[in-house]
């Protein structure tokens, strides 16, 4: 996984009013932990984060006054009307070092005929090392009929990624497609019952 290499201001203004004075200049606040380390306050310009998000799992170095670390988006607030970026938490890590992420699941393929295909989960969780995540995880429903079901056990996961969920957890399932001719089969039965009595 590539890199995106981000410049950072160090951020000595705490509360509402300096956050917003940030976000004003098109910035967001953000908060770099982990590793027993303490917790760095920091500003982010804006736009460069935004489009560094549109990735999933996206690898972030932080480049600026006395720093320059690897770090996983881990939270992100966004404004729930306008949707801008309020506030970030990073996770600071190490080449090397393991973590665990959701990555997405893609279906590929149709099954047979009118069957149809019930997800029931859209991301894994995986462990994998922090500067070599899967992009994502393929599961194929070409050719299968009714009664074909995915656990995460079956996943053929990318080189490197262990499964850190549930191995008997349901990803997919083909099903047959409900029958457009019931509703009205179930209306003349009840009509049968009535003329009866």
């Amino acid at each position: 996984m590539s890199e995106v290499r981000i410049a950072v201001e160090p951020r000595n203004e705490f509360g509402k009013g300096a956050a917003r004075k940030i976000r004003r200049a098109n910035k967001v606040p953000a908060v770099l932990y982990g590793h027993g380390t303490e917790p760095k306050h920091l500003t982010l310009p804006g736009h460069e984060l935004l489009l560094a998000l549109r990735t999933a799992n996206v690898l972030i170095r932080l480049e600026g006054e006395g720093i320059n670390e690897i770090a996983l988006p881990k939270g992100v607030q966004r404004d729930p009307i306008k949707g801008f970026l309020e506030h970030v938490d990073l996770l600071l890590v190490k080449r090397g070092e393991k973590v665990t992420v959701e990555i997405p699941i893609t279906v590929v393929g149709d099954p047979i005929g009118s069957a149809i295909v019930e997800q029931q989960l859209v991301t894994i969780a995986v462990e994998a090392e922090a500067t070599h995540i899967p992009t994502g995880v393929e599961v194929e429903v070409g050719g299968q009929d009714a009664g074909f079901a995915v656990h995460a056990s079956d996943l053929r996961l990318p080189s490197g990624a262990t499964l850190a969920t549930d191995p008997e957890a349901l990803v997919l399932q083909v099903i047959a497609a409900p029958s457009a001719a019931l509703p009205e089969e179930a209306g003349e039965a009840a009509e049968g019952a009535e003329s009866a009595e």
